[in-house]
């Protein structure tokens, strides 16, 4: 298994939601998550993300009880009345390792906890290498709760440490798939991994879709460790709807781990700086916007 803090490594994933206190009802009460800080954002992070509305908003950095160094963010920000989720283009959902999938589908139905589960858990004899199920959080945020079986025969898997363990998969909705692909490949340094074509239920569902309508999507891998998903939206797809100055609603920004930034061709949002934190560890972060307008917030490993 490809350790934490290599290159590609998603090491948190920010979620932005309508209550702080709410939210941590049910990652931190009830999924299990250790809360690590709580403080304002930052006036110079917020800005770093192109985001300086969010300034001196309440947010909260979460960590699974095995230790595993990724995190998830809560920053509360008001939801927009036009956001529908999986209906616009940007970060799409979350997907986070846990064991026990099937009780978990139990526990957040009976507790009521602002979670609507969209695809309940199944067992699909074609695919034993995991179960999963979907859920929208309370900012409309998707996550995917994923019990990994067994490594598939391109990837490793990671199985859950802890009943709710860390996101090791980010689903991107790409405006242009193959343009995202080739930047994630080209300037970002991952691998372009399989590509399908699939009767992709979420998909269908959100926009109305018949069922067998076939969507298409790219893994991007570093080595055997999957990182993002990117996936074909249909034509109905729109920019997502965004208060101005704010982050992104639902699932609104990743923060991946690479090897340097020495050589990176990208625009940044503001300058590199180095930042405090569990998250951060003092190394260098500055924020880009990718093809279809994803915030993604790069950590550098390499100390200078």
């Amino acid at each position: 298994m490809t350790p934490f803090q290599s290159h590609g490594r998603v090491i948190a994933g920010t979620v932005t939601v309508p209550s702080l206190d709410a939210a941590l009802t049910l990652y931190r009460d009830l999924f299990g998550l250790i809360e690590v800080e709580r403080r304002p954002v930052p006036a110079d992070l917020a800005a770093s993300w192109g985001c300086p509305a969010n300034a001196g908003a309440p947010s909260a950095l979460l960590q699974p009880a095995s230790g595993a160094p990724c995190f998830i963010r809560l920053v509360e920000q008001p939801v927009p009345d036009a956001f529908v989720p999986t209906t616009s283009f940007g970060w799409a959902s979350y997907e986070i390792s846990v064991q026990n999938v099937f009780d978990w589908a139990d526990r957040i139905a009976a507790a009521g906890a602002g979670v609507s589960i969209i695809g309940p858990p199944k067992e699909i004899p074609s695919l034993p290498f995991f179960v999963a199920m979907q859920m929208h959080g309370p900012g409309k945020e998707m996550l995917y709760f994923n019990e990994v079986r067994m490594d598939t025969p391109t990837t490793d898997l990671p199985k859950a440490q802890s009943p709710v363990d860390h996101i090791f998969i980010t689903i991107l909705a790409a405006h242009d798939r193959a343009a995202s692909v080739a930047w994630y490949r080209d300037i970002i340094g991952l691998d372009e991994a399989d590509s399908y074509t699939l009767n992709y239920t979420m998909i269908n569902k959100a926009f109305g879709l018949p069922d067998g309508t076939q969507s298409s999507l790219t893994m991007m891998q570093a080595g055997r460790m999957p990182i993002f998903e990117i996936d074909d939206y249909p034509a109905q797809a729109t920019t997502r709807p965004c208060d101005p100055g704010h982050l992104p609603p639902g699932n609104a920004l990743v923060t991946m781990a690479v090897r340097s930034f020495e050589g990176l061709a990208v625009e940044w949002v503001n300058p590199p700086m180095r930042r405090d934190g569990a998250l951060y560890e003092g190394r260098l972060t500055a924020t880009v916007r990718g093809p279809s307008g994803e915030l993604l917030e790069l950590v550098e490993m390499e100390q200078g």
